[in-house]
Formats: C-alpha cells, structure tokens, sequence
C-alpha cells in the first residue's frame, strides 16, 4: 500500500483493491492456478461468498485459520514494529469484536480445514 501512496486506513481504497484482486484470482482459479486469498476475511458471509465463487469456478477451496489470542497478536506487531500509522491495542481489541471465527460447521463445507492455535506457533 505504501508503494501505491495509498493510506492502509482507507477502507474505500481498499474494498476496490480487494476487489480487484478477486477478479484477478477468479482469472486465475479458471486457468486452473492455485490462489491465496489472505485479505482479512473476518466474517462468515466474506467467506462464504468467496468459498461458493471458487467453487462456481471448478476450484478446491481450502481454510487455513490462525486461532490466536489477541495478547498475543498484539506482541508481535508491537515487536515488529513496522506499522504506518502504528496500529494500537484498542484498535485490536475492536477487531477482536467483529471478528466471526470459522464455527465447526462453517469448516465442514471446505475440502482441507487447517486451524491453528497460537501455541503452535508463538515463536513468530
């Protein structure tokens, strides 16, 4: 985003850039390409959609969820210290409201589920 002189905060920027990327992805999904989608998918619906769109396009889709804590997520920005503007630990927490984790059922619709606890991976 800063290559781009683009504020990482702008939420409109980045809803086009995202969707940008998805067309892009779906281009590549129907030449039979692997994709990552690694956008903040943080609601079932944002899933779901981009889940049945794969689909729809012939790909395996899988879900690969990181469970950590938000204590713990915050140890490593804060240890990384590479965010501009700096992101805050109330704005963390926020996150933490809104975010929807996969529930068990959600993860029974992709072919490969991998969810990881934060204990699996706290050296990063």
């Amino acid at each position: 985003m800063e290559a781009l002189s683009i504020n990482l905060w702008n939420e409109e920027m980045r809803a086009k850039i995202e969707a940008l990327q998805w067309l892009l992805a779906q281009r590549l999904l129907v030449l039979g390409n692997i994709v990552v989608i690694e956008w903040g998918t943080w609601g079932r619906s944002e899933r779901d959609a981009l889940r049945l769109g794969a689909r729809a396009l012939g790909a395996a889709v899988e879900l690969h969820y990181l469970a950590v804590p938000a204590e713990v997520l915050w140890q490593r920005i804060e240890h990384r210290a590479m965010e501009d503007p700096p992101i805050s630990r109330e704005q963390i927490e926020g996150w933490f409201e809104v975010l929807q984790p996969p529930t068990a059922e959600e993860t029974s619709l992709f072919g490969k589920r991998l969810i990881t606890s934060h204990a699996l991976n706290s050296g990063a």
